[in-house]
């Protein structure tokens, strides 16, 4: 059973897409929730839809500032969900050497830096619930960047899992999901794409944020996985 009562979830990129939506999942299971999210006005809607129990207006990737925020927590939670940061799309030999360097450590770095800050704060047998993807393991133009960091996050949290034990330690790796960040990137394209997918993929639709929030609670609630990655496309990579 999904139950959370008692417990509290920091979701650190909470004010739209997967991470509202894990939020928003997580008070219905009965948890307390701590948003975090770059966007002051965006986080304060957020935080207001889901009755959050408090919010933290910050940029993810400031080491500094991110490691202040898990000192000020007033008291220990249970469990973060790390959903912060984008992926870096883009011809890689004509990347910029900082948005290279940033588009391979970026998620990495985030990761370990949530780690470093996990013990003393997140209550064993509470857990850290990463973010990667799918999209990006079939080498294609313009994506060198993305995948390799794709491919390395595995074996990062796999690793941090046995650092931080009893803390656990999972990643959720999607494909396309249907988020206001997708919008972004896809612009006039998003609709061509999502009937693509209804057409192509098994399960006849296109996965939405609230597919991947049932399965962050998930991991939060079944306290015998860590260390793993879950896939969660909808079948495409079972596809051409």
């Amino acid at each position: 059973m999904t139950d959370l009562t008692g417990q509290t979830v920091v979701v650190i990129g909470g004010s739209a897409g997967i991470g509202l939506e894990t939020a928003r999942l997580a008070r219905a299971a009965g948890a307390d929730v701590i948003l975090t999210g770059r966007d002051p006005d965006r986080l304060e809607r957020a935080a207001s839809d889901i009755g959050a129990l408090s919010t933290a207006a910050f940029d993810a990737t400031d080491a500094d500032r991110l490691s202040g925020f898990f000192e000020e927590l007033a008291g220990p939670v249970d469990h973060v969900m790390v959903t912060a940061g984008a992926p870096h799309y883009g011809p890689p030999l004509e990347m910029e050497p900082d948005e290279a360097r940033d588009g391979l450590t970026g998620h990495l770095l985030l990761a370990l830096e949530v780690a470093r800050a996990a013990p003393g704060k997140v209550r064993p047998p509470g857990s850290l619930v990463f973010m990667s993807g799918t999209g990006a393991r079939r080498p294609r133009l313009g994506i060198a960047i993305a995948s390799t960091a794709s491919v390395a996050h595995p074996t990062l949290i796999a690793n941090l899992a046995l650092e931080l034990a009893p803390i656990r330690v999972n990643l959720i790796a999607p494909g396309f999901v249907d988020t206001p960040l997708s919008a972004a990137l896809l612009g006039d394209d998003l609709d061509a794409r999502r009937e693509e997918l209804r057409s192509t993929l098994p399960i006849g639709r296109v996965v939405g944020p609230e597919d991947v929030a049932a399965l962050a609670v998930h991991l939060m609630t079944n306290t015998a996985i860590t260390g793993a990655t879950f896939d969660i496309d909808g079948g495409q990579q079972l596809v051409a």
